[in-house]
């Protein structure tokens, strides 16, 4: 436990992942009066976010050396352990790891232990609600770890999100992540077959979705992804397909290695993951609608 104080404005912070959600969240600390440093692994975001007015480094070890607070935005947990393990001996003491990616939490329980046995904080601070909530800095934000810790970075979680949640131990914001994208993708999946059945059957889409969000059957995608991205066939959410299955998949295995039943979550991974493979890496996650036209009765 420590009682240090919290790390505010113009505090250097490090950013390795500039992707959709890394670059708008790296901006809003920026616009918070933090001194951010990102990196990226892709040229091509590293001119993204420069072009916007970031500061990028020439690698991974430059950008975190004299961080006080390292933030992790990556595609999955074995992602971060290599990057993490790569910075291990340039990371300042006593400086704040914000594992920010949706990875596996058990993996990110054990890491974590490791960084914190190492004379370093970890927390991870996974999030929800698109780029344009990561744009506008009205994400929720699954917080596990040391109270301390999260007491430390308050002040960029607030620049970030508007709602902090903090979960409890650490790997538990992990946890919730995953648990809330499993409950999202089987609610996509039951709004994307009730429309097809419905359309088969005369009822126009845009008023089956229109019902379902004046209905007990409003959910998420009913009301900023049914008509905008499935019905509209545009499939650009903005979100990967891949990782959305990821995520589906991360929770399916929670519930497995805790022993909890979970029969809708065996067929929805297994689902999202049989989609993923068939449209492949660059399908947006909405895609999953065009999928399920495919499968046959």
């Amino acid at each position: 436990m420590n009682s240090k104080s919290a790390i505010n404005p113009p505090a250097a912070v490090c950013v390795i992942g500039l992707g959709n959600m890394g670059v708008p969240m790296a901006n809003r600390l920026i616009g918070a009066g933090f001194k951010v440093t990102g990196f990226d692994l892709s040229a091509t975001a590293r001119k993204r976010f420069s072009e916007g007015g970031g500061t990028t480094a020439r690698d991974a070890n430059s950008a975190a050396s004299d961080a006080d607070v390292v933030i992790t935005l990556l595609p999955d947990g074995n992602a971060v352990r290599t990057a993490l393990d790569g910075l291990k001996r340039q990371l300042k003491q006593g400086s704040v790891i914000m594992e920010m990616s949706s990875s596996d939490p058990i993996g990110t329980r054990s890491l974590g232990e490791a960084f914190i046995s190492a004379g370093f904080e970890f927390i991870d601070a996974p999030v929800s609600g698109g780029v344009k909530r990561a744009t506008d800095g009205s994400l929720a934000i699954m917080v596990g770890g040391d109270e301390n810790s999260i007491n430390r970075v308050a002040p960029l979680l607030n620049a970030m999100g508007r709602s902090i949640f903090r979960t409890g131990v650490l790997g538990s914001g992990h946890a919730m992540k995953a648990l809330n994208n499993y409950v999202s993708a089987a609610g996509l999946i039951a709004a994307v077959e009730a429309t097809a059945i419905g359309e088969k059957f005369g009822l126009k889409p845009d008023l089956i979705a229109d019902i379902l969000n004046a209905s007990t059957g409003r959910n998420n995608t009913t009301e900023v992804k049914l008509k905008q991205f499935i019905i509209s066939k545009t499939f650009n959410a903005g979100f990967p397909m891949r990782l959305m299955a990821k995520d589906v998949r991360t929770a399916d295995r929670l519930a497995h290695a805790l022993g909890i039943p979970s029969p809708l979550a065996d067929i929805t991974a297994k689902l999202w993951d049989e989609a993923s493979q068939s449209l492949g890496d660059k399908a947006d996650h909405t895609e999953v609608g065009r999928y399920i036209e495919t499968l046959k009765p």
